[in-house]
């Protein structure tokens, strides 16, 4: 894990790289990590609106790509994708071109057929140009390879985990349940309000941290569903939040949820480990991977009624919560470290420097 690239790297980001979401994030320790490591990185940022592009964002990818040296290596996040597909393809011979594919994009929940048919065959004809393709998990390695990838183009990179001291908890005789995920259909949130709702005459209160301006749609319907739920008065939305005002709300739970229909990785999850917390999840893409059962649950996603049962013990049991806590710390100090994740994708990058096989070539 120690290979130098001896080649300037240039990410590609679909807009700008100080967004807060998981894959922004794994794009900024990622950047971070290769510039303490003495490579040299610069950062693109193409302008929008991803995934779905306009002509604009496809001329911006194309000028970028274009004054980029020969031999140079270009990493290019999967959000980007449908934005640089043409421009990949342009300069495939010139450059050495990798991709970061976090989840593909034509699994996201709530597209129409046609839009994930087009979706499909962007991220198959992009990925085709590419030398390697780096992914977060074993599940989302099995989406790039029913795109056409081979196997032994593909590395696996899990995102790292900072270790933290475990979280206090609201000390209170009500949980808090916390979710930390932009409100969209894929992150599962009218799944959990349909949960809690069959769970009213328990005390909880929950907290939603995450964006509301990503699909306003949702964020609205997801406001009806609390409202007609009759929890209002015990659900908080806060909008999207960082620093020490997240971590305030990291340090004031008790249970962990994250009930999502589809995730690449899922980031906030291992923070919750790391911290202690039990984590009631969906075993939906790569949670089960990294998630075990003992530290919360894993139940099937879209499915409210089990989530409802899930929960109810770790509400109404002191002695379960405990025992999820203490599995929840077990699983979270065997998480990878950013430094590793970084170690990997380093030598990824550096053996795509190497000349292609002859076979590659002439195909």
């Amino acid at each position: 894990m120690n290979r130098r690239i001896n080649r300037p790297v240039h990410i590609i980001s679909p807009g700008s790289i100080d967004q807060l979401t998981g894959g922004y994030g794994y794009l900024r320790r990622l950047r971070d990590g290769l510039l303490a490591r003495g490579e040299k990185v610069t950062v693109h940022e193409v302008p929008g609106p991803h995934p779905f592009v306009e002509e604009e964002a496809r001329l911006a990818a194309d000028a970028v790509l274009a004054t980029i040296p020969d031999g140079d290596v270009v990493l290019v996040d999967g959000l980007a994708l449908p934005a640089a597909g043409h421009a990949l393809w342009v300069e495939r011979y010139r450059l050495r071109q990798v991709a970061l594919v976090h989840h593909p994009l034509h699994l996201e929940h709530g597209l129409t057929a046609e839009q994930a048919t087009i979706l499909r065959r962007l991220e198959r004809d992009s990925l085709a140009q590419v030398r390697r393709v780096i992914v977060p998990s074993r599940a989302t390695r099995a989406g790039v390879m029913d795109l056409d990838v081979p196997a032994g183009r593909i590395t696996i990179a899990n995102p790292g985990t900072d270790r933290q001291a475990p979280a206090p908890g609201s000390g209170g005789t009500a949980p808090v349940l916390l979710t930390v995920a932009t409100l969209t259909p894929r992150k599962g949130h009218l799944v959990l309000v349909e949960a809690l709702a069959r769970l009213h005459h328990l005390p909880w209160s929950l907290v939603l941290v995450g964006s509301d301006d990503r699909h306003p749609g949702h964020a609205a319907a997801l406001r009806t569903a609390i409202a007609e739920a009759g929890l209002a008065d015990r659900v908080r939305l806060t909008g999207e939040l960082s620093g020490p005002a997240l971590e305030t709300e990291w340090q004031g739970a008790d249970l962990f949820v994250l009930p999502s229909l589809h995730e690449g990785y899922g980031m906030v999850a291992a923070d919750a480990l790391a911290r202690g917390l039990p984590v009631v999840t969906s075993d939906a893409g790569a949670l089960g991977e990294f998630v075990p059962p003992a530290a919360g649950a894993l139940v099937p996603p879209g499915d409210p009624v089990a989530l409802a049962a899930a929960l109810e013990p770790l509400l109404t049991d002191p002695a379960a919560r405990k025992a999820a806590e203490q599995a929840a710390r077990t699983a979270g100090a065997s998480l990878p470290s950013w430094d590793d994740t970084v170690g990997i994708i380093r030598s990824a990058l550096a053996a795509s420097v190497s000349p292609l096989p002859e076979i590659e070539r002439i195909a």
